[in-house]
């Protein structure tokens, strides 16, 4: 059995690059797609068998930062691993201050996210 990641971010084009890059990895079976934080605390909610969580700071609606503060406090499943992917390193100490458990900084090189699939799962 397979690992089932959340991909949340805003963008369609990071969405497709980000499962593209997953799908090389032979571990990865599922890619759930979210396009931001409310939408993903969704399918997170919905979804007991995900396993890692790679999520965008900067997003409508519900941003990177606010989904952590909700997802650690409220939700069953918070002990998923979280990566946090942005090209804003300002906000690094922030999101680890919120639950993240790793960083990773846009744009994403596949090495680096085998690494960190790896890592956390």
């Amino acid at each position: 059995m397979g690992l089932n990641v959340l991909v949340v971010d805003d963008d369609m084009i990071n969405r497709m690059l980000l499962k593209a890059l997953l799908k090389k990895n032979a571990r990865v079976s599922t890619v759930i797609e979210a396009e931001n934080g409310s939408d993903a605390l969704e399918k997170a909610k919905n979804n007991k068998n995900i396993d890692i969580i790679l999520l965008d700071v900067m997003m409508p609606i519900l941003n990177g930062v606010e989904f952590l503060k909700i997802f650690r406090s409220d939700m069953v499943n918070s002990h998923i691993p979280v990566v946090v992917l942005t090209t804003d390193d300002t906000r690094k100490t922030e999101v680890f201050d919120n639950g993240a458990n790793d960083f990773l900084r846009k744009p994403i090189i596949e090495k680096d996210l085998t690494r960190v699939v790896d890592q956390w799962t």
